[in-house]
């Protein structure tokens, strides 16, 4: 998935990104384990709420649909 990002022509829209970023940090780190950010921190917020949403999933549990 790294690589497929890093070769593309145009820059992802800002939910695009997001739904990469929260799937990457889902697979290569699991679970949110940071505080929520700051007040005025949307971009930060954006981020944990979406990889947040993911919480729970395994992504190399081999029933997992991606995978399967």
């Amino acid at each position: 998935m790294v690589i497929i990002v890093k070769n593309l022509k145009t820059k992802p829209a800002d939910d695009e990104m997001l739904f990469i970023y929260s799937r990457y940090k889902q697979a290569t780190v699991g679970d949110v384990n940071t505080e929520w950010p700051r007040m005025l921190d949307l971009k930060g917020k954006a981020k944990w709420d979406a990889w947040n949403a993911l919480k729970g999933i395994d992504w190399l549990h081999p029933a997992h649909p991606l995978l399967g």
